[in-house]
């Protein structure tokens, strides 16, 4: 007597069923999960810093001052990235002219030319052009084939620029290259002084 094989069909359509509606739920929970965090104010977006401000003390334990933390003259309008190559340091703007944020930051081996460029691609997590895992890259320029933007460390690190290599990698802090990549969308001016 021969088997039925609509029994054994009827498993594996079972099976492949199951599957299928445990994937879907999967992708159902990440993207509500991706959701919550976007909704969810950040200490980014919500905390207010004082304008000149960064909460924290300099690479040498010394609290910046007001000069070093003002923003800078003749540094544009409205809302902006501002990035000081001599201060190494950098400025969110709201559209209001007022800084929300500022904070030191390690500087490329390459570095654009003063002037105003735009937010041209980001990034959640690549390599750097270092060899270390970064988050939150803001790219904005490009030197010489060597693009020029915004990261953080994974590892938290803020080295200083190794000359030998021609790197485009500002690194900041984790929490600051969170805060810049909550206000920097794509097409944000960002304004390089000297």
């Amino acid at each position: 007597m021969a088997r039925s094989s609509g029994g054994s069909a009827g498993v594996v359509v079972a099976g492949l069923t199951a599957a299928a509606l445990a994937v879907i739920g999967f992708f159902a929970y990440q993207a509500s999960a991706a959701q919550d965090r976007a909704e969810r104010p950040s200490a980014a977006k919500t905390a207010k810093p004082s304008p000149g401000d960064d909460g924290g003390d300099d690479a040498k334990g010394h609290a910046p001052s007001k000069k070093e933390t003002a923003l800078p003259a003749r540094s544009g309008e409205g809302l902006r990235v501002v990035y000081a190559l001599e201060r190494q340091r950098v400025w969110l703007v709201g559209k209001d002219g007022k800084a929300t944020r500022t904070f030191e930051v390690a500087p490329s081996s390459v570095s654009p030319q003063p002037g105003t460029y735009e937010v041209t691609s980001r990034s959640s997590h690549v390599k750097g052009s270092d060899g270390v895992p970064v988050e939150n890259v803001v790219r904005f320029a490009s030197v010489d084939g060597v693009t020029i933007g915004f990261s953080a460390a994974l590892d938290g690190s803020t080295p200083d620029p190794d000359t030998s290599r021609k790197t485009g990698g500002i690194r900041e802090k984790r929490k600051d290259g969170e805060a810049l990549w909550l206000h920097a969308p794509i097409g944000t001016r960002v304004v390089v002084v000297n």
